[in-house]
């Protein structure tokens, strides 16, 4: 099999994996008592980590894209964060709910490519997967921070000067859990295509 056929094959069961996750709700979000774990940034860090920084953007922009359907089709409260199609009373999503649901998704597959070609120790995988996911996180919440505050604390049902707090807690409940899988389960991976030299 040539280069092209074995990446481009690879690149296909990353996707189907994606969209796997996305629709099957044990598989793409692990309840953890009063709050949901994601699995849907697996596939988007495997994808840089062996194929490259492209490939991982592209996962990226599907992880989003799955985003961008799951909130404007199974909305709630917060959907218009991800979706400019959802709207909920006066509050509604528009252009910026795009950067929110994209750019974010699309770092988190060129990020963990970027940290193991530059970072040169041993546990470089597990810094590239844990920093991808919490920076990640960090991203989605920031942004929603900065273009929605007011409509986003309406939505918690929190007054605007509580809203940073809400904010933290998300990031380091879901955000630290979804990092730590993230930094257990594909470096692993990752592991097993190198010693089975079928890293592309």
């Amino acid at each position: 099999m040539n280069q092209k056929v074995k990446r481009l094959t690879y690149l296909t069961i990353f996707v189907a994996l994606e969209i796997l996750f996305s629709v099957v709700p044990f598989l793409g979000y692990i309840p953890l008592g009063f709050i949901n774990a994601t699995t849907l940034h697996i596939p988007v860090i495997l994808s840089s980590l062996i194929l490259g920084y492209k490939e991982g953007a592209f996962l990226g922009f599907v992880f989003g894209f799955s985003s961008l359907l799951k909130n404007t089709f199974e909305p709630n409260a917060t959907s218009f964060l991800f979706s400019p199609f959802f709207s909920l009373g006066e509050t509604s999503g528009n252009f910026l709910s795009l950067v929110i649901v994209f750019v974010p998704r699309i770092f988190l597959g060129l990020w963990p490519h970027f940290v193991m070609v530059h970072l040169k120790n041993k546990y470089r995988g597990l810094i590239a997967c844990f920093s991808a996911t919490f920076l990640h996180t960090l991203l989605v919440m920031g942004l929603a921070y900065l273009f929605f505050a007011k409509s986003y604390a309406l939505a918690l049902g929190v007054g605007a000067d509580m809203l940073v707090y809400a904010i933290l807690g998300v990031v380091f409940t879901s955000g630290l859990a979804e990092s730590v899988i993230a930094a257990i389960i594909c470096p692993l991976i990752y592991r097993v295509f190198e010693k089975r030299r079928i890293l592309l």
